[in-house]
């Protein structure tokens, strides 16, 4: 594989490809309003239409968003939340940013990295953020949000009495449910803004730990397993909710929706159609990174669709800045790829592949194969279920084939020569998880 082979394979020519879509002229003249919607860690066994057999029929609202709109089926985050919020605000892979684990996540500095908000803001858009902005450094208004709300402290996440908005302490003298409050100040964003195009980062902290009781908990609850039902149902009701206040304001036909996990299901995955998801939250197995991802355009993105394009979220920020009419940053080594012509029910150009990092492990993926850093080769035709090793010896074309064609991107990428983890942050990230227990 040649150089031009592997810019055109990779989408680091992103910046060529938008700049010479058909869709450019179009896009200039209506700029969509934009919501990414993300979930915590909150994987595919998190949602009824991915077929998880613990909540069919009980994520109505994320359901119908995936019934309305498009329902990808191989996205991939990292394994943890801090490097993908890394991901997501950069449009770059973590051996390029720094930000590998959640103990490094704070290193990557807005004045260094270019992020979506800053891009989108060039673009004429208002931004806003709401909630989790933890693992990651400096404030979201140093990273381009014109208004942010967020927690202070490192429990502060569902009950208690004070948050951070636009950078000054709010306490209060009752104890409030934060999500709500989040979930309310999105609300009020989106109407004030409701003039101009918009790009609003809706991060939930619903359903990471603490597992705590919601408002619509029964009194006195208090077994686990129900109230992390409990808490799946409060982030679809809070889908809806939001939904219903864009269909309230006219807006729906003109705001994209994407809604999308952090990371795996924290602890072990539960099962679809009876079968055990591999791996879950900080594994680098498809239960680390295979995330539920839901866009929903209404009157632009063709309703029931289901793609099994492989999709990275370093891949937003290319697809946000082509439906704004943004300018890329120049420069900047993107490793983000448009699915925007998907999004409106066009043929686009899909990746071929996906690459995953955490912290020193990574591997590459694409249709049928998945080679990692140690050069360990797995077969992923039955996925999420099952990853098959194949022996380094196997004389199977196929896998050969595989193995040369990703381990050439893996030389390409060259993540070893990327930056590494500062001294100090996996042990800083654990002082850290000990004091918000």
């Amino acid at each position: 594989m040649n150089r031009r082979e592997f810019l055109k394979w990779t989408g680091s020519a992103a910046a060529a490809a938008i700049a010479a879509s058909p869709l450019r002229a179009a896009q200039r003249e209506k700029k969509p309003n934009i919501i990414l919607f993300l979930s915590d860690d909150h994987g595919l066994d998190g949602v009824g239409c991915y077929g998880s057999d613990r909540f069919k029929g009980r994520t109505p609202n994320l359901d119908r968003l995936a019934e309305t709109g498009i329902r990808f089926e191989r996205c991939y985050s990292t394994p943890l939340c801090g490097p993908t919020r890394c991901q997501l605000m950069t449009g770059r892979y973590p051996f390029r940013t720094g930000g590998l684990t959640n103990g490094s996540a704070g290193q990557p500095a807005p004045q260094d990295e270019v992020s979506i908000a800053k891009t989108l803001k060039k673009a004429g858009y208002a931004t806003g953020h709401c909630g989790k902005w933890r693992q990651m450094g400096a404030s979201p208004g140093d990273w381009g949000f014109d208004e942010y709300i967020t927690d202070p402290t490192a429990g502060g996440w569902f009950w208690q009495k004070s948050y951070t908005k636009n950078g000054e302490l709010v306490q209060t003298d009752k104890e409030i449910y934060y999500p709500d409050v989040t979930h309310e100040f999105a609300l009020d964003f989106i109407r004030r803004h409701r003039e101009r195009p918009f790009f609003f980062y809706y991060s939930s902290h619903l359903v990471h730990g603490p597992i705590l009781r919601t408002p619509d908990t029964k009194a006195g609850a208090a077994d686990q397993a129900a109230l992390y039902d409990d808490n799946i149902a409060y982030l679809d009701k809070q889908v809806g909710n939001l939904v219903a206040e864009l269909d309230r304001l006219n807006l729906r036909e003109s705001t994209l929706i994407l809604f999308t996990g952090d990371n795996g299901t924290a602890g072990r995955s539960g099962t679809i159609g009876g079968r055990q998801i591999n791996g879950a939250k900080g594994s680098m197995w498809e239960g680390g990174s295979r995330v539920p991802t839901i866009a929903n355009w209404k009157g632009t993105a063709p309703e029931g669709r289901v793609l099994k394009d492989l999709v990275n979220q370093t891949d937003f920020y290319a697809t946000f800045a082509e439906l704004a009419g943004a300018t890329l940053p120049e420069g900047v080594t993107l490793d983000s790829r448009s699915f925007a012509p998907r999004l409106r029910g066009q043929a686009g150009d899909p990746r071929e592949w996906i690459f995953v990092q955490l912290g020193a492990n990574w591997y590459v993926r694409d249709d049928g194969w998945k080679l990692n850093q140690a050069g360990e080769l797995f077969d992923m035709k039955d996925s999420p279920f099952v990853e098959q090793p194949v022996p380094a010896d196997a004389q199977d074309a196929a896998a050969a084939a595989a193995r040369k064609r990703l381990q050439a991107v893996l030389d390409q990428l060259n993540p070893a020569a990327g930056k590494t983890e500062p001294p100090g942050a996996a042990k800083a990230a654990r002082k850290a998880k000990k004091a918000k227990q």
